[in-house]
């Protein structure tokens, strides 16, 4: 059995270290003895663009927000389903994660942060969402473990009602809010309910070929829009 390898750490911003692990040619992204992030399992994160993809046919150039690039498997599906057009900007607030990505992990993002299509932004994306008034034709958001957040305090800004309400003022009309999230959580499901948006929810799996854990995602629209 191949041993664990350290590659690196990095300490988020009023939260806890991360750690980045390599064993043989798959990667792993560590809080304490939880792994958040595996190359082994892709398949949520590419359904989380994947299906707000296909909730987006028929608009002309969309402009998505990917809060959290995590190890880019999100962003590849967008710009791959984009199909040449649009615009993908990409809000990561830990620097060491796209050290990461442009280092030893170069391989696997395959050149997706030097895409033409892609703006790179180092911040919180909840700051990205609040300067945003009317921009973006879907917000992507894959940050910490989801509502029930692991990795830093602050996150919970991110889908309070608040956070909610700014997510949709950032949005074009008819625009789509789709959050990723380790597991189901029926109280933040009640909380879009109560802000008045169209709500559906969908279990994926974990893996791109249709096993592992299930993951939800939902995506919120405002009703009437």
């Amino acid at each position: 059995m191949q041993t664990r390898e350290f590659i690196g750490s990095a300490q988020v911003s009023g939260g806890a270290e991360l750690t980045l692990y390599r064993r043989g040619g798959d990667f792993m992204i560590v809080l304490d003895r939880n792994e958040l992030m595996s190359s082994r399992m892709s398949g949520s994160e590419e359904a989380l663009a994947n299906l707000t993809c296909d909730r987006l046919r028929g608009r002309a150039r969309p402009h998505l927000l990917i809060g959290g690039y995590g190890m880019g498997f999100t962003l590849r599906a967008a710009l791959a389903a984009l199909d040449g057009g649009g615009q993908v900007t990409v809000a990561e607030l830990v620097p060491e994660i796209i050290e990461w990505a442009r280092g030893p992990m170069a391989e696997l993002a395959a050149g997706c942060l030097d895409d033409p299509r892609v703006r790179l932004l180092q911040a919180d994306v909840a700051d990205v969402i609040a300067a945003g008034r009317g921009t973006y034709d879907a917000i992507l958001l894959d940050v910490d473990n989801g509502p029930d957040g692991l990795v830093r305090q602050a996150n919970d800004r991110l889908y309070s009602a608040q956070g909610i309400s700014a997510a949709m003022a950032a949005l074009k009309p008819g625009g789509i809010v789709a959050i990723w999230s380790a597991g189901p959580d029926p109280a933040f499901t009640r909380r879009l309910s109560r802000a008045g948006l169209l709500v559906e929810e969908v279990v994926v799996r974990a893996r791109s070929n249709g096993k592992g854990p299930r993951h939800v995602i939902w995506f919120a629209t405002k009703r009437g829009a």
